[in-house]
């Protein structure tokens, strides 16, 4: 009966604790977990799991770690916002997999996302076929966020993203057919370098920009 107690005990501490970790690192849904922090919850689960179990090891043998694991996931996070290139090794980048309708079948590939993968997806956002689909891309986290047709199927033109961070988006040139000695020369035009550059995105044959200044 006193170990019912204790586990009783253990658990409703580790549920409240949790709980708080959570509200600390800011998650609100599963499908929002990056790998950093996808990682971060398995260990906590499967400590709070053994800290349960195992009744005579002192919670301190469990609170330490967890604390230190919140603590390291906070400080990533923060190293990410700072660094956009560590920020897309851990969490990777959007892949675009249907572009004006058409199946980017060799980002499909490279992603290891079939058709299945795509036509379930379709499915669940209540699109009957890929024709009805202007533009698809393939998050980090797994989802595909849809941008289906307007009413008389006219095309119009996504913002694709040049500049993130004042780093280059080489893909999204190729995906306009423009190249780096292209862009350059067009922020040459506003004495700007790509360094200088938040975010660039291409619409309708023109470049929208925000400077670093501007911020």
């Amino acid at each position: 009966m006193n170990e019912i107690f204790k586990i009783l005990i253990r658990t409703t501490f580790f549920y409240f604790f949790i709980v708080l970790l959570y509200r600390i690192m800011g998650k609100r849904e599963i499908g929002q977990l990056g790998i950093i922090d996808l990682i971060v919850s398995i260990l906590i689960a499967e400590l709070v799991a053994i800290s349960i179990e195992n009744i005579d090891a002192s919670i301190w043998m469990t609170i330490v770690p967890l604390t230190l694991l919140v603590g390291l996931e906070l400080l990533l996070a923060f190293v990410s916002i700072k660094s956009r290139t560590f920020r897309t090794f851990f969490g990777g980048k959007p892949s675009l997999i249907v572009v004006n309708g058409k199946v980017n079948y060799r980002e499909m590939v490279r992603q290891r996302y079939s058709m299945d993968d795509l036509l379930l997806s379709l499915r669940q956002k209540s699109i009957k076929s890929i024709d009805e689909v202007e533009y698809a891309f393939l998050e980090p986290n797994g989802k595909l966020s849809i941008f289906q047709y307007n009413f008389f199927k006219l095309s119009s033109d996504y913002p694709m993203p040049l500049i993130l961070d004042g780093s280059l988006q080489k893909k999204a040139l190729e995906y306009i057919h423009k190249s780096e000695y292209w862009l350059q020369k067009e922020l040459s035009r506003k004495n700007l370098n790509v360094s200088d550059v938040f975010y660039a995105f291409y619409k309708k044959k023109k470049i929208y920009l925000i400077r670093k200044c501007d911020l």
